[in-house]
């Protein structure tokens, strides 16, 4: 016995909770915690590199710096860390920055 799903009704996607800084914001210590980072000082180790892990570089696919205090959801590349990320898509998430 299989279900159909109801066409006649509308479907609404769920909007994802915004984080406080972008799903794509990384530095060496992100790796080390097992959970999403709500504070800048979360970022940050005594070497200083964070980076976006879309570009792979110290800037956003936007061109902007990446960094805690710049990286939230005013930004036009923003991704909740709690939303799926996207998969990598050659000429796009910052390849024209480089």
């Amino acid at each position: 016995m299989s279900i159909k799903p109801d066409t006649d009704k509308l479907v609404f996607p769920l909007k994802v909770m915004q984080t406080p800084f972008c799903g794509d914001l990384r530095s060496k210590k992100f790796y080390m915690r097992d959970e999403i980072l709500t504070s800048a000082e979360d970022y940050r180790d005594a070497s200083g590199h964070i980076f976006c892990y879309r570009t792979q570089m110290p800037v956003g696919p936007d061109g902007m710096r990446a960094e805690p205090e710049s990286c939230g959801p005013d930004r036009p590349c923003y991704r909740s860390a709690l939303a799926k990320p996207a998969p990598y898509v050659p000429g796009q998430a910052g390849d024209d920055y480089y």
